[in-house]
């Protein structure tokens, strides 16, 4: 894993997870902003989720389109949606 990744504070490793939860919000928007590679995200989720959990967000993100940005729709030019963050 990346050695940002262990480095991520309580708040940061949640959002991580929320991110990656998320439908629509592409591995890359997670780099971008965390620096996590879509397999220190999957190393990431292995860790912290139960394994039955870890089970059912692999299988729903496993080639999701709107979770890689090469599977996506060229009119999509965003990496997430201007909303999408929670403010502080």
């Amino acid at each position: 894993m990346a050695s940002n990744s262990k480095s991520l504070s309580e708040a940061d490793l949640s959002r991580v997870i929320e991110m990656a939860w998320e439908d629509r919000t592409p591995f890359e928007a997670i780099e971008s902003v965390y620096g996590l590679t879509e397999n220190d995200v999957i190393k990431l989720m292995r860790n912290e989720l139960k394994p039955g959990s870890f089970k059912l967000w692999r299988a729903r993100v496993s080639g999701r389109k709107t979770k890689h940005k090469a599977l996506r729709s060229k009119s999509v030019s965003r990496a997430y949606c201007a909303t999408q963050y929670k403010h502080r």
